[in-house]
């Protein structure tokens, strides 16, 4: 969301007749945007700040502002005016939009410009962005988010939930194809909630994954993330009758443990999600599962965190992403009683991972000697001329191959199996 967000910021700026540096010391405007969803990104933005000081005090004219998840925080606002006056523009998530004027505010009237909106209103369509792949493309199909889990602070930065209208979506995805994107990635806090209405009636996410279906020369449709409380049998059934939709779900079970989750407020238990896994499989078995956990929450005892473990095992996730339990101001579970030492967060951690990490390497192992179609992404970090692409379940595959190939499909023979990756040889492209 947050990168989505940072494509619609540069393109406002480009439409204003601003050009992009990679080189802070050469800019005119220097903009932060700042996600919430972590402490150690809270730590990083302030340090960011610290950098960009020096520049400005070397660069009078610079223009500085800083946006996004942090910002709808009354106490990070107030300690920016105070530690960091020299910051020329303060805006949040939901009025990206003012972005110009505020800029011309700031570089006219020599002021600094604080707006942030507490609630988002009405979806503002048709900004300008400046995507980052030519090939790819993200696209939001909602807004915010409901659920109010006690560990998040995104209800409160994002707001509530807002779906756009389907007709806007579709008209956007249809535009991306026409341009040639070949893959696009619904985003929303919660996709299984989208609530769409158009002159039909009501358009719920399986619904509009049908629609999206239909759009020709697009190749493929992914989304993130989906909460398992509201995934439904028709959005399982998607995966069976729609050809483009990825053979992948994001699905966050957090903790294995019944008793943790409620904690949690993630309104599922430990059984209701293995029933959601034993439904995708059944319509699609080798869909890819991956999922987020956290360890230590207050409160999760031994058994719990045992608890996980099991459940891990037995589901068999092919990648998670494991976190260490953060307090985020403001949230419920920042005061709750129980905290759990960061030395016993760190053992469980460890053990969590190399738990994971074993089961995605025998799961990788069983694609040795396939054949698999992937979309190159660009080039690989393993090497001279090796290119990295993804297949339909998103599993990263590196290849020897040249920088030509971004952007298109090619087959390839998986030939080794790491953790995290897959290497293999080229047998087709389709610019063969």
């Amino acid at each position: 969301m947050n990168e989505r967000d940072s494509e619609t910021i540069a393109g406002l700026l480009i439409d204003m007749g601003l050009n992009r540096t990679e080189r802070k010391e050469t800019a005119d405007l220097v903009i932060i945007n700042t996600c919430s969803v972590r402490d150690n990104a809270d730590q990083r933005f302030f340090g960011t700040l610290g950098q960009v000081k020096k520049i400005k005090e070397a660069n009078s004219r610079l223009i500085v502002g800083v946006c996004g998840c942090m910002m709808q925080q009354e106490h990070v606002v107030d300690e920016v005016k105070a530690k960091y006056p020299w910051v020329d523009i303060v805006f949040g998530t939901h009025n990206i939009h003012m972005l110009p004027e505020l800029l011309r505010g700031a570089a006219i009237e020599k002021k600094k410009r604080v707006e942030v909106w507490e609630e988002g209103g009405e979806i503002i369509e048709g900004l300008p962005a400046r995507r980052e792949f030519p090939f790819k493309a993200y696209v939001n199909v909602m807004y915010g988010c409901d659920n109010f889990c006690t560990y998040c602070i995104v209800p409160y930065t994002r707001g509530r939930e807002r779906s756009r209208k389907p007709d806007e979506i579709l008209s956007e995805a249809r535009g991306l194809a026409r341009n040639g994107v070949k893959e696009i990635m619904l985003l929303g806090q919660n996709v299984n909630s989208y609530k769409g209405i158009d002159e039909g009636g009501a358009v719920d996410f399986p619904e509009l994954i049908y629609r999206l279906n239909e759009i020709s020369g697009l190749r493929r449709i992914r989304f993130m993330t989906s909460h398992p409380k509201d995934l439904s049998k028709r959005l399982a059934a998607a995966y069976r009758d729609c050809e483009k939709l990825c053979k992948v779900i994001h699905l966050p079970v957090q903790s294995g443990s019944s008793r943790v989750l409620a904690l949690m407020n993630r309104n599922y238990t430990k059984e209701y999600y293995l029933d959601m896994i034993g439904l995708l499989r059944g319509i699609c078995p080798n869909i890819a599962v991956t999922t987020d956990i956290i360890v230590g929450f207050p409160g999760e005892g031994d058994e719990d965190f045992e608890e996980t473990l099991e459940l891990a095992e037995q589901v068999k996730f092919d990648s998670a992403f494991t976190f260490l339990f953060s307090a985020r101001k403001g949230t419920p579970a920042a005061s709750y009683e129980a905290q759990v030492s960061e030395e016993e967060k760190r053992r469980r951690f460890n053990r969590l991972l190399a738990s994971l990490n074993g089961i995605a390497a025998e799961k990788n192992k069983t694609y040795i000697g396939r054949r698999e179609s992937l979309l190159v992404e660009g080039a690989g970090k393993t090497g001279e001329n090796v290119m990295a692409g993804r297949m339909d379940n998103g599993k990263l595959v590196n290849f020897v191959g040249a920088p030509e190939l971004t952007g298109e499909f090619v087959d390839v023979r998986i030939t080794e199996a790491k953790t995290f990756s897959l290497f293999g040889e080229l047998t087709y492209c389709s610019t063969d």
